[in-house]
């Protein structure tokens, strides 16, 4: 009788341990609803900027975050990171699928970012429009239809036309193309100056894609040691999470902007 509770106690044990490791292992695995786009922007504005290599750490930690589902953020179904503009207007990008940065560290996906987006390769053009267009084109493919979609730029926001009365046209964005992909889009336009983030809010035309934009002195926050408390475990930085709910993935409400 006792060699049998034994063996019992043993097999439970086992069973037990072979659940809770498929659990661990294949955690960065599991998928969510959420349909993420990143667009890094590579003119030479950005690039050459004093922001660039901060965003690219920012969304290693944000990405990775997320992949996981990890402090309360929304575990991703679909990620594709491509570049915002090329060395000449309507220029496609390679989209880097989600499988790129599933299962890799936040070490190892900051490190592929500056593989994918050297500093040094400069491109002349920043081309939203071309990068919401094709972002239409791999949601249809895809069929990612309706489901909730949010799209990141990095970038300081600046549109690539000629200035008219001393501004740049922000009228000039079409969003068009993504209006009717999902009925909850978000476009997050992070590393802006104050006023060009609130040009974004007031003059880009859209009815159901919703805005939000973050200035880049907000941004930089993220990394301070109240905020990172860089002693603890990525999945114990409850401040981390906290800022991010508050400052990068807001809920935003839909406006409409003729």
């Amino acid at each position: 009788m006792k060699n049998a509770i034994a063996s019992l106690i043993v097999v439970s044990m086992v069973v037990s341990g072979c659940f809770l490791f498929e659990k661990d292992s294949n955690a960065a695995g599991k998928k969510g609803r959420s349909v993420f786009f990143v667009g890094v922007d590579i003119s030479g504005s950005f690039k050459r900027g004093k922001y660039f290599n901060d965003s690219l750490k920012f969304i290693s930690h944000y990405l990775y975050g997320h992949l996981r589902g990890i402090g309360g953020m929304a575990r991703l179904g679909d990620l594709y990171v491509g570049a915002i503009g090329g060395a000449k207007p309507n220029e496609p990008k390679t989209f880097f699928p989600i499988q790129t940065f599933q299962y890799k560290g936040i070490p190892e996906i900051e490190s592929k970012l500056h593989e994918i987006f050297p500093k040094k390769r400069v491109n002349r053009f920043t081309d939203f429009n071309a990068f919401f267009r094709q972002i239409t084109t791999f949601v249809k493919n895809k069929k990612l239809l309706m489901k909730p979609i949010t799209i990141i730029l990095l970038t300081d926001g600046v549109p690539d036309t000629p200035k008219k009365n001393g501004e740049h046209d922000y009228r000039s964005f079409n969003l068009k193309p993504l209006e009717n992909l999902s009925r909850n889009i978000t476009v997050r336009v992070l590393y802006t100056s104050a006023q060009i983030g609130m040009n974004w809010q007031e003059k880009v035309p859209r009815k159901r894609v919703k805005v939000w934009t973050q200035d880049a002195n907000v941004m930089t926050d993220w990394k301070s040691k109240d905020i990172f408390q860089p002693k603890l475990k990525f999945e114990k930085k409850e401040r981390l999470f906290d800022w991010i709910k508050d400052n990068v993935d807001f809920p935003v409400r839909k406006k409409r902007v003729n």
